[in-house]
Formats: structure tokens, C-alpha cells, sequence
């Protein structure tokens, strides 16, 4: 039953009440309430009640295993300083300039304590990002070359060191498509 619109599910959609179980039974049937068939029902009903209280009560204990008490304090980092609390469950952060168009009050589910460096840090300046949401990053310099032969074909390929955050990384790839 819904508060708002004073009705059920159902009744909203379909604007009609709904049948029971027990009505389910064609109407030209003799036995339509015969106390057997409506014991019958009841006791089909008290089974799939049983499963489905079974089945919700195995979820939430595996929820509530899981689930532990998030606080934080005024100035503990979630990726964003906490400014300070805006609830019970709710948290007011300092953005940065280019996300002022966001509220700044978040729930305590969407926030994960940051357990970084300060000092390993990386500016978001300096990170270049293409369309894609992929990390650009700059060739270095040419280390090798060498031809491989595939079938009758020769194919040129270079060995080239990447300016990355993760330390020097070194991929091989085709000299035509560079």
C-alpha cells in the first residue's frame, strides 16, 4: 500500500483490485469455495510466504555481515576533504572549482576513507585523459628497431619507452602505425 497515492501496486496499475488466490479458479467450476480448496490455497500461500522469508532473510544476513559503520571526521580525506557533518549519515565535502555546479552533502555510502601518500600524489593537471576516458601518455624515445617477418611480408617494428606515472615502460609496436 502506497501513502501517497492511497492505493497498491497493482491497483495503480491496473485499476482494479487484486484477485485473491482463492478466487483464482474458473467461475463455472461447482467447488469454487469449498473449504478443502480454500485450506489448500491458504496452506500454498503459507509455503511461498515461508521461501520468501526464507530467501530475504538469507540476503540481509549476508548484508549485515558485511555492512560495518562508516564516520568520518572534519578534515579526513575520501578523495575530497571532509568539511564537516551535514546528518546523520551525511557528509559535507570541499570540491574543487571544476565541479561547483555539484552539491557538496554526500551519503556515508558513497564515500571510502583514502589511505593514499600525500606526497605520491599526482596533480590532476598533469594527467591527460582522451575521449575514450583513456591515459594519454607520451612516447619517450625509440629504444630498438627490428623487421619480423610474417609469411612473405616484412614488418617493421620499434621498441619505445613511455613517459608514464607507473615508472618506465616499454612497449613494441609497428613503425608505420606510429
Amino acid at each position: 500500500y502506497h501513502a501517497s497515492i492511497k492505493a497498491t501496486s497493482f491497483e495503480a496499475l491496473y485499476g482494479r483490485k487484486c484477485r485473491s488466490v482463492v478466487c483464482w479458479a474458473e467461475v463455472r467450476d461447482a467447488q469454487l469455495t469449498s473449504p478443502e480448496l480454500i485450506h489448500e490455497k491458504t496452506e500454498k500461500i503459507v509455503q511461498i510466504k515461508q521461501i520468501i522469508q526464507a530467501a530475504r532473510d538469507g540476503q540481509k544476513s549476508y548484508a549485515d555481515v558485511r555492512r560495518r559503520p562508516l564516520e568520518f571526521q572534519a578534515s579526513d580525506q575520501v578523495m575530497l576533504k571532509v568539511l564537516a557533518h551535514a546528518g546523520d549519515v551525511s557528509y559535507r565535502l570541499e570540491l574543487p572549482q571544476q565541479l561547483s555546479r555539484v552539491h557538496s552533502t554526500f551519503h556515508v555510502s558513497n564515500l571510502k576513507k583514502c589511505l593514499s601518500d600525500e606526497p605520491l600524489a599526482i596533480p590532476l593537471d598533469e594527467i591527460h585523459i582522451d575521449d575514450k576516458l583513456h591515459f594519454v601518455e607520451e612516447p619517450m624515445e625509440i629504444m630498438d628497431r627490428e623487421v619480423k617477418w610474417l609469411m612473405q611480408s616484412r614488418i617493421p617494428i620499434i621498441k619505445v619507452r613511455w613517459d608514464s606515472r607507473r615508472g618506465p615502460e616499454f612497449t613494441w609496436e609497428r613503425e608505420d602505425q606510429f
